[in-house]
């Protein structure tokens, strides 16, 4: 059989032309892009900047749950909790003030939700529950949420490192917050205008403690609730001050004078959780190093960085 030859410089021409189709076949169906890589150990979620922070929402989606008022412990709730992602997260506890529903505080509840966290903001027992009552219904839901971890039909069945846990509260539930952080238990704490009758044993607070006041706060007076309880926080715990500039009692509740706090709330608040619960270094840059009483909302900042 004879053999045909094809010119070397023909061969060439082959091969280019083969190289042209492939590259223009893979311009028209280029590959998927890849999923984003999460960062190790408790970090989640991409790297975060100041307009990532002040956003209405963080990456994640949120799914919620209902938690009927006849619950054990405390006056009922809602979970909120993220989608599209995985692995455990911290849990979080959000409960609210004297004579005050748990709406008055559910902004907080979708807001760190949507950052990577399992949240619960709850009712109490009854609008005027005092701190030590408080206390003790903020230990109740946290059990619930640990239950609910192991609970066969719970919507964060196994979502939740119940060895992460955190508080926030608003007024008498945020004395309520600094009772809880003595114990040992939690790990992260925000007080929102926090209302107590007495701030001697937050010398005894063990959790890292951000605490919001309100300038003009007449019902929680900065001077006799929120400064006292920072001063008497120990003085090597991770801690810190911010005092919402021209607020009243209402400005660490988010959405308060028409949203004009809330990237203030959410830039700190969730920088403090993200460091404290998930200890994601990243977040530091945003509590430490900033000149915060350059921003025009807030009137008075203290804290003993680094962290």
């Amino acid at each position: 059989m004879k053999n045909t030859l094809i010119p070397k410089s023909l061969s060439t021409l082959f091969a280019a032309s083969a190289l042209m189709l492939s590259a223009t076949v893979m311009a028209a169906n280029p590959a998927p892009p890849q999923d984003p890589v999460e960062p190790g150990g408790f970090a989640r979620g991409p790297d975060p900047s100041v307009s990532f922070l002040e956003a209405d929402r963080g990456p994640y989606s949120v799914n919620t749950s209902r938690v009927s008022g006849l619950v054990s412990g405390f006056g009922g709730g809602t979970i909120h909790y993220p989608s599209g992602t995985t692995g455990t997260m911290a849990a979080i506890v959000v409960i609210p003030g004297y004579v005050s529903a748990e709406s008055s505080i559910e902004w907080w509840g979708p807001k760190l939700a949507s950052h990577g966290f399992v949240v619960m903001t709850i009712d109490t027992n009854t609008s005027f529950d005092q701190p030590p009552s408080r206390a003790r219904q903020i230990n109740s839901a946290l059990d619930y949420l640990i239950d609910q971890n192991t609970a066969t039909r719970s919507a964060v069945r196994g979502m939740i490192d119940t060895n992460r846990l955190g508080v926030v509260g608003w007024s008498m539930g945020g004395g309520g917050t600094l009772r809880v952080a003595t114990e040992g238990r939690i790990s992260a704490a925000i007080p929102l205008a926090p209302w107590d009758t007495s701030s001697l044993q937050f010398r005894n607070v063990q959790a890292p403690t951000l605490i919001f006041a309100c300038e003009s706060d007449i019902i929680a007076p900065v001077g006799s609730h929120a400064s006292p309880f920072y001063n008497r926080l120990p003085g090597d715990l991770n801690k810190a001050f911010v005092e919402i500039d021209g607020g009243n009692h209402y400005c660490a509740n988010g959405a308060a004078s028409f949203g004009r706090y809330d990237s203030v709330l959410s830039r700190m608040g969730v920088s403090w959780m993200k460091l404290h619960l998930d200890q994601d270094e990243r977040y530091k840059q945003f509590l430490c190093g900033p000149n915060h009483t350059a921003d025009n909302r807030i009137s008075e900042y203290r804290g003993n960085c680094p962290y």
